[in-house]
């Protein structure tokens, strides 16, 4: 038997451990041949060695993520467990995307983050589907930062659809560059956590990296480059196949949306849903869908997500109870 002692210092324990030290008898219960006990500020562990390299390991990733964003919930203890489903040395190596600005790490927070991860590294066109918050765009612009410091790929093209909740460019102030820059501010400050600043601006102005509205992307080949499509939900069929069909040689594509939040006009159908039924036989094409369990952003979140998910679900019944009661009306007429 091993014993090993973490010290939880200059952290509020109720908000780490949980009600009731709820989060530390859920990892207990994770590792039924190890004992955990939590005193204090002390968490001791004690039992064969491997294992508890294990539970040291989920107790590290649940202090960075709280480090991070302040707390932790039971779905997030389940989560990290998951995460320790693969060998510990794979995991650990595998872990970090890569290291940005002022000390901080970009890994996945998530199995489904961690599954993007992996698909990315094996297929190269991923669909990364869910909704705000889940970090998808995030990933796929650290996964993309990777390959070219690794010089994997040349350069890196970041689009998306200029759509958004109805509004039209043309009511924008300045000049298109100036118009497009809201659109793509969640790009922006993603590189801006991975690229030091004049780094950044030396890529932008040689065109290693390029931040594009997707109209431009028609009639180019994107050859040796890491590309990312975001809000890809708001893309008409003709848009996506346009941009799909412009993959060339040495090249990674991650198509990123939510399919719950297409800002198209109405009857316009989306053309992330229609190449997802046309390719789901393709092969060399993986598919991850993100949930509200991986909203990493406030906790309200998470909860809103829950609730226009639960709103839309008594919806659709409520249509399908409508038609079926109509049907019925008029078979006795």
């Amino acid at each position: 038997m091993v014993e090993k002692v973490i010290t939880l210092e200059n952290i509020s324990l109720l908000d780490f451990l949980g009600s009731e030290n709820e989060n530390i008898r859920q990892i207990a219960a994770a590792f039924p041949q190890s004992k955990i006990v939590s005193r204090g500020n002390e968490i001791r562990i004690q039992g064969r060695a491997p294992e508890i390299l294990r539970i040291n390991d989920v107790i590290n990733m649940l202090l960075q993520h709280f480090n991070r964003f302040g707390h932790i919930t039971p779905d997030h203890v389940k989560e990290y467990i998951t995460l320790e489903g693969v060998p510990f040395e794979e995991n650990q190596r595998n872990d970090v995307i890569v290291y940005g600005n002022k000390g901080l790490v970009v890994k996945p927070k998530s199995a489904n983050q961690r599954k993007l991860v992996e698909s990315a590294f094996k297929n190269d066109l991923v669909f990364a589907l869910g909704p705000a918050g889940t970090g998808k765009t995030y990933i796929a612009v650290a996964l993309a930062v990777r390959a070219l410091k690794n010089r994997e790929v040349k350069r890196i093209i970041i689009t998306r659809p200029a759509v958004e909740a109805g509004e039209n460019l043309g009511f924008l102030p300045g000049d298109l560059q100036e118009k497009l820059d809201p659109y793509l501010r969640p790009i922006y400050d993603a590189l801006s956590d991975m690229v030091p600043s004049e780094k950044l601006k030396f890529y932008q102005e040689t065109r290693v990296i390029e931040i594009a509205p997707l109209a431009y992307m028609r009639g180019r080949t994107l050859h040796d480059a890491f590309v990312l499509l975001d809000e890809a939900q708001n893309t008409t069929s003709e848009q996506i196949k346009m941009f799909l069909t412009r993959m060339g040689p040495n090249s990674k594509v991650i198509i990123t949306g939510d399919q719950t939040q297409v800002d198209l006009p109405k009857r316009q159908k989306s053309g992330l849903s229609e190449s997802l039924h046309v390719l789901k036989d393709v092969k060399g094409i993986g598919v991850v869908n993100l949930s509200g369990k991986d909203v990493i952003r406030h906790r309200l979140v998470k909860s809103i997500i829950e609730a226009y998910e639960k709103d839309e679900a008594e919806k659709v019944q409520k249509r399908d109870e409508y038609k079926s009661r109509k049907s019925k009306d008029e078979g006795t007429v």
